[in-house]
């Protein structure tokens, strides 16, 4: 049997160190020491994130207070994400966190609605949707609790927040619960002779950090994982060129809306995220298809209201690690691997890895099944996200631009080409074992898409037409109903979290 961990460090802050670190020091308590290393000098990626549903699991396992890490965070809530542009120019659609009306027994929502639609008796699926509903007036409040027969119940949420106070949140909590920070650059990494182990990390100004277990945060450089490792990274650029974003934070031109914008640009696509003190603004695109300097241009004409800083560029590639754990080393964040910010999975990424070191947590001998299931589950999380986020720009008729042309017409990995294929025949979607995105995610993006269903699960052949229509319009009406009764987002941020000083930073 292994002998217990007593030590970790983690090198690299930002987003994914202080969560790896507070997550960690909730757990363990002090039976471990945690140091966690990262240098002022070196900057983060954090641009204003926003997130998805789970991030609140991960704040609950905190005991954090939902009011009191929007606020110190200048957040607002985020019901889903508006999609501009993207199946053909003058389109929008939404794609919405919760469900879209019920199931009708053994009977999928989905299959109810193909079936009326091709009978031209459905409505579009935002009728369904409470989230859809509420984001259009602008409108937000948590799930009704305890349950009731209403679709407030089925408030599906996440949040926008400041990154850098997002990260420095995390780190009162670590430090509170015993994390050790230790400042300074990582020049040297010390491994094991003989069983290749790294035993210490050397600082820059001199001295060393040694543990039984370390968790590389060093983003892209992937110091550890990479670098000292030997993580090969598996490049996904031939199905997502897009390797450059150019970002800039903007005023407020009011209240923040309680959803994120995707608009499809000439080149890529462009973000927008609205906080509390501004509202956070990034052209995501393929340098082989434009410069910086015009995607600077075309971010710059595309604000709200007027830039609060220098536009910033990033650059980066798209992919995973093979390997997510090597050794005595676990990556989490960029170390790992990178998937562009589409659907805001930055977060659940780092998220997804940190709960499944929980429950494998290792001694200081790891189990070599146990490392190989763990590297098996995160390599099918990246693979699940990367399909869905291809569908986005490979489901689309634009062809208007040579990027757009590109990505339309590009081939796509198998398990997405079969999944479009079974929705064109028969109009179903389906969530796999482990999947993050939801059969109302696929149907979002899919019918927003423009792709189109031929047939409908014959399991929606059981209910008579009437009946389905019907009901379906009674989801409608008192979904529209309830939406109706939500308060404003700006009043309810107002009356809740409101930050004590909503100004630029």
């Amino acid at each position: 049997m292994s002998a217990p961990l007593t030590s970790i460090a983690i090198i690299g802050g930002g987003t994914a160190g202080w969560m790896a670190a507070a997550a960690l020091s909730r757990v363990l308590g002090r039976s471990v020491a945690i140091t966690l290393v990262e240098s002022e000098a070196i900057g983060t990626v954090g641009v204003g994130e926003a997130t998805i549903p789970p991030i609140q699991a991960f704040n609950a396992l905190l005991g954090i207070d939902e009011d009191d890490f929007v606020r110190a965070t200048q957040g607002s809530f985020k019901l889903g994400i508006e999609f501009v542009d993207w199946g053909a120019k003058g389109e929008r659609y939404f794609h919405p966190f919760g469900v879209y009306g019920i199931d009708f027994g053994p009977i999928p929502f989905e299959a109810m609605w193909h079936r009326l639609r091709a009978a031209g008796a459905a409505a579009p699926l935002d009728a369904y949707s409470i989230c859809a509903a509420a984001a259009q007036g602008n409108r937000f409040q948590r799930p009704l609790d305890p349950p009731g027969n209403t679709p407030l119940h089925h408030v599906g949420y996440a949040f926008h927040f400041d990154a850098a106070l997002y990260a420095a949140y995390l780190r009162r909590i670590a430090e509170a619960a015993g994390v050790a920070r230790r400042e300074g650059q990582v020049v040297d990494v010390t491994r094991d002779a003989g069983d290749g182990r790294i035993d210490s990390v050397t600082l820059a100004a001199g001295g060393q950090v040694a543990a039984d277990f370390f968790i590389d945060c060093s983003g892209f450089r992937s110091l550890l994982l990479g670098e000292t490792l030997g993580s090969v990274f598996q490049d996904w650029s031939h199905w997502l060129p897009n390797d450059r974003a150019v970002a800039v934070p903007s005023a407020n031109a009011g209240p923040p809306t309680p959803y994120t914008r995707s608009t499809a640009r000439a080149a890529g696509w462009q973000w927008r995220i609205p906080l509390q003190h501004r509202i956070g603004n990034g052209y995501v695109f393929s340098s082989a298809h434009c410069s910086e300097d015009d995607a600077t241009a075309t971010l710059l004409a595309n604000l709200d209201g007027a830039p609060l800083a220098d536009p910033r560029v990033l650059r980066f590639r798209t992919g995973r690690r093979q390997d997510c754990w090597v050794g005595n080393c676990v990556g989490l964040g960029l170390s790992t691997g990178f998937l562009e910010p589409l659907e805001s999975t930055s977060i659940h990424l780092i998220q997804a890895g940190i709960a499944r070191l929980l429950e494998m947590l290792p001694g200081r001998d790891p189990d070599p099944a146990m490392v190989r299931r763990y590297n098996r589950l995160m390599a099918a999380e990246f693979d699940g996200i990367r399909d869905f986020i291809i569908l986005h720009f490979h489901a689309t008729a634009r062809d208007d631009t040579p990027y757009w042309d590109h990505v339309r017409t590009m081939t796509v990995p198998d398990t997405l080409a079969e999944r479009l294929a079974e929705y064109r025949a028969t109009g179903r979607v389906y969530r796999e074992a482990d999947d993050l995105f939801t059969r109302t995610s696929w149907l979002a993006v899919l019918d927003g898409q423009g792709v189109r269903a031929a047939g409908h699960d014959p399991l929606a052949m059981a209910m008579p037409l009437d009946e389905a229509r019907e009901r379906l319009a009674r989801i409608a009406a008192v979904t529209a109903a309830a939406a109706g009764r939500m308060p404003a987002h700006g009043a309810f941020i107002a009356a809740h979290c409101a930050a004590p000083i909503a100004s630029p930073a």
